[in-house]
């Protein structure tokens, strides 16, 4: 290993909870004791359920139809047998395989979907990523749906996802901590009412209670900055508030947190979203793996919660909206300092839509796999900001791994107009200093580099755009510039054409794109 690899690790690891580091060590001499011994969790656990109540909820995308999963854009029949290993298409697509989210479809038949949960059972054995303490925790909740809202009770599946918590509670996700700790705590809620089983409500209440208060911003952004992730999050705390109010168990202790937090992420997905509810696509972001907006609004009235107007600040994101457009800029840091496998080396990135209609866009995210392709839509390159020697702003690497990363030092902000500098160029001596002025008609970009050196500005437009349209709406001032062409990413696995321009200077840059 050479010098700059074990100095980019460290810069990773220094980031990092004591927490995390200890459980990873913890976890990883574990297994390598318990491979030693043959140990094997029981996959049965003698069980009784109670009869849950709960009212409608959020339906899944469409994922199985016609004896087919499609998953991440993704297709896959099984001739005879499930595979419940398929690894063909990536671990994510093998997840998904597992999740079991297509039980809540709107047109999900109760026979096949007791076929399906049986031959996951009857193949537990050999079920490989499966029954990692992700899948177990988003397949545990939705099988606890399914079940009551079809009010079956079935006492072999019951002993399998019995024996599934008590591999998850074994398991948590500390070395990770983030969504995924908070998922765990999530499912546990929904096995302890499921089961009445207090050392689950227990570990649920703790991870709960500490975890929103820490992932939740003040101004409710969830703090990986995701706007996906952050629906995500919202509808499993809406799925527990919906748990708590419609069964009585533990005096409903925990319903006070679930609503404050819910009203306070609502507020920021009411702010954060464009006029038609689409969410801009920063960071790890991807349209139909959440629920849409209007769904999530549509479930906090039935579920008759309020939702507090406040304004975007700690999340670092800002939208100006005008007569003719609407602007989401990024002037915030590296969202979870200690876990930023989902943030982009994307500071001062912004996307804009005109009368409605996507202009400069993200160039969005297509894969979770550690490859070229996750390597550049991480990168600077694909973000509408300024990409300096060739470098990134924050060092992204391995996929969801981020070493030294970009700060905001100064930030001033007044009506139709932000100014900010940060320093994630500092090891060349070089800050970047972007402002924004928004005027009816027009939005000036103005970069500045504390010293001179090489620097590109992209911008990245939608693929309804050709290059007559971007001529018709970027003035680049003089400086040299190309129109070339990128993928942009339209979900998961699926890329299209599309143009982008580069723009060149070496210490002060101003373009004006008029509306």
């Amino acid at each position: 290993m050479n010098l700059s690899k074990v100095l980019l690790i460290l810069n990773t690891v220094k980031y990092l909870k004591f927490k995390q580091i200890f459980f990873r060590i913890f976890y990883f001499l574990r297994g390598r004791y318990r491979k030693l011994i043959g140990f094997r969790y029981k996959l049965v656990k003698e069980s009784k359920s109670v009869p849950l109540v709960l009212e409608d909820s959020i339906y899944s995308y469409e994922s199985y139809i016609d004896d087919k999963f499609n998953f991440l854009n993704l297709s896959k029949s099984f001739d005879e047998k499930i595979d419940w290993n398929y690894n063909k298409y990536g671990k994510l697509w093998t997840y998904n395989l597992t999740y079991f989210e297509f039980l809540n479809q709107q047109t999900f038949k109760q026979n096949i979907g007791l076929e399906l949960m049986h031959d996951f059972v009857d193949n537990s054995t050999i079920i490989k990523d499966g029954f990692e303490p992700f899948p177990i925790s988003l397949r545990a909740v939705n099988w606890i749906k399914f079940l009551t809202n079809n009010k079956i009770s079935d006492k072999k599946i019951d002993d399998s996802l019995y024996a599934q918590y008590y591999i998850l509670i074994d398991n948590l996700e500390y070395q990770l901590l983030g969504n995924h700790l908070l998922e765990n705590g999530f499912s546990l809620l929904f096995g302890a009412y499921y089961f009445q089983d207090e050392k689950l409500y227990q570990k649920a209440k703790i991870i709960l209670k500490e975890e929103l208060e820490e992932q939740i911003l003040e101004d409710g952004g969830h703090f990986e900055l995701s706007p996906m992730y952050h629906k995500i999050m919202l509808f499993r705390v809406l799925d527990c508030i919906n748990l708590i109010e419609n069964n009585n168990y533990k005096n409903q202790e925990l319903l006070e947190l679930l609503t404050s937090k819910a009203e306070l992420m609502m507020g920021w997905l009411k702010n954060i979203v464009y006029k038609n509810g689409d969410i801009p696509l920063l960071n790890d972001s991807a349209n139909y793996i959440a629920p849409v907006s209007k769904e999530l609004f549509e479930y906090t009235n039935n579920l008759k919660l309020n939702i507090k107007n406040s304004k975007l600040s700690d999340s670092g994101y800002r939208k100006i909206t005008k007569e003719k457009y609407e602007c989401i800029v990024d002037i915030g840091g590296i969202g979870a300092k200690y876990i930023p496998g989902h943030a982009h080396a994307d500071t001062f990135n912004f996307e804009l839509r005109i009368d409605g209609k996507p202009l400069i866009v993200d160039s969005a995210l297509s894969t979770y796999e550690t490859n070229d392709r996750r390597s550049f839509e991480r990168s600077t390159a694909a973000h509408n900001t300024v990409e300096v020697l060739g470098e990134n702003s924050s060092e992204v690497w391995s996929g969801f791994k981020v070493a030294n990363r970009a700060e905001i030092i100064e930030l001033k902000e007044k009506e139709n107009y932000i100014k900010a500098t940060h320093n994630g160029y500092k090891k060349y001596d070089v800050l970047h200093t972007r402002s924004w002025k928004f005027e009816d008609e027009k939005i000036i970009i103005e970069d500045s580099l504390s010293k001179e050196s090489k620097a590109i500005f992209r911008l990245h437009f939608h693929p309804n755009m050709d290059e007559y349209a971007i001529d018709q709406y970027v003035n680049t001032q003089n400086l040299e510039f190309k129109i070339l062409n990128y993928q942009y990413a339209k979900g998961f696995n699926k890329l299209v054409n599309a143009k982008y321009m580069e723009i060149y200077f070496n210490q002060n840059c101003q373009v004006e794109i008029r509306l």
